[in-house]
């Protein structure tokens, strides 16, 4: 297969997105609007006939003093991974990217490695000697996924750190999915374990409301997003931010990003925003009171996104990341087990790699973010 690469327009890139059954949001042409703090760049490969077989969003973020640039393509490109010519893929790339001024690229193949339904995690989390999701026998492995990482070694990329939790990559490694294809809603429900429908009923019984909002409601959103971070302890975004995305990810394609908010006697308690690609679709950020919690608005809220997210198309409604611990005393312990609750699996993707275009400025920036 004889491939060209060249820039193309984001009309180009959105069609060609809009012909698969789904990308990762991080990928859609607006995205780069999301993040304007970085200079974006439109990719496409083409086969020898002419046709648009691949695309990717590049971000360029400016090294300080310096007109060299750290090229990342988040959760792309969107290519055929499992191509046995990989490396025809992948070398013009860098090719291009190198004389754009990037000293290091960095990209999150979209590539599954393993899977683990709840049955294989509630296991792991009840046996002393397991600490960590990879200690499970994984209910499914992709063998062609290990080939694309040995593939990728091969050719000189290298694979970021794990960080010790999954938390290592800028895009989560391990993530919780929820399977909508081939199940009715009643089988979905079904899957639930028995807190999760005791909840969800507790909320219908006390009379929570969840409601979707608009641009006018994101105000409501942040107020209850800053209080999480309070109790949560990490830094928030601003609102501008979700602003922005808002009006970015919406000019696209109105139905791509959503707001959902659980209101209990008119007083919101939850909320949640949701990002809708193809059959894909995202639980993105959430948010909570720190009272009323005995009405459960969090359960009511999810079943709410994940019922309409049914009634979109979606073969699957991802709760994004988690940590790969199953150690109950670890802080990070509880992404999980609120998760697993849902009856979805926990999925690794082969992680984000990296490609020192230049090592001297690459190895600099490492020591920076490792200092951070």
């Amino acid at each position: 297969m004889s491939l060209s690469l060249s820039t193309i327009s984001r009309e180009q890139h959105l069609a060609y997105l809009q012909s698969l059954p789904s990308a990762s949001h991080c990928q859609v042409p607006a995205w780069a609007d999301v993040k304007n703090e970085w200079r974006s760049e439109n990719l496409g490969w083409f086969d020898k006939s002419g046709e648009l077989v691949g695309a990717a969003l590049v971000l360029y973020r400016q090294l300080p003093k310096v007109k060299r640039y750290l090229a990342y393509l988040p959760e792309g490109p969107v290519i055929n991974w499992y191509a046995p010519n990989l490396e025809e893929w992948l070398q013009p790339m860098l090719a291009h990217l190198k004389h754009q001024g990037a000293f290091t690229v960095k990209m999150g193949p979209p590539v599954v490695i393993r899977r683990w339904n709840s049955a294989a995690i509630k296991a792991g989390i009840q046996d002393p000697d397991v600490k960590r999701l990879r200690d499970v026998e994984a209910s499914v492995i992709e063998p062609r996924a290990f080939e694309v990482s040995d593939k990728l070694r091969r050719m000189g990329w290298q694979q970021a750190e794990d960080g010790g939790a999954g938390f290592g990559d800028v895009q989560p490694r391990y993530v919780f999915q929820v399977p909508l294809a081939n199940r009715s809603l009643d089988d979905v429900l079904k899957g639930f374990n028995q807190l999760w429908r005791r909840n969800i009923k507790k909320a219908e019984k006390a009379g929570v409301e969840v409601v979707q909002g608009g641009y006018e409601d994101l105000p409501t959103w942040q107020y209850l997003y800053e209080i999480t971070a309070e109790r949560d302890k990490f830094r928030p975004r601003p609102l501008s931010y979700f602003q922005r995305q808002w009006t970015a990810l919406n000019s696209e394609d109105p139905n791509r990003m959503r707001l959902y908010i659980a209101k209990h006697e008119g007083e919101p308690l939850a909320a949640a925003t949701m990002l809708t690609v193809g059959q894909h679709v995202w639980y993105s950020y959430g948010a909570s009171a720190n009272h009323k919690r005995e009405v459960r608005p969090s359960n009511a809220m999810q079943w709410r996104m994940l019922r309409d997210s049914y009634a979109l198309g979606a073969s699957i409604y991802d709760l994004r990341g988690i940590s790969d611990t199953l150690d109950e005393n670890d802080h990070l312990f509880g992404l999980i087990q609120f998760k697993v609750g849902t009856g979805g699996e926990a999925v690794e993707y082969v992680g984000e790699w990296d490609f020192p275009l230049n090592k001297m400025l690459h190895k600099a920036l490492d020591i920076y973010m490792s200092r951070r």
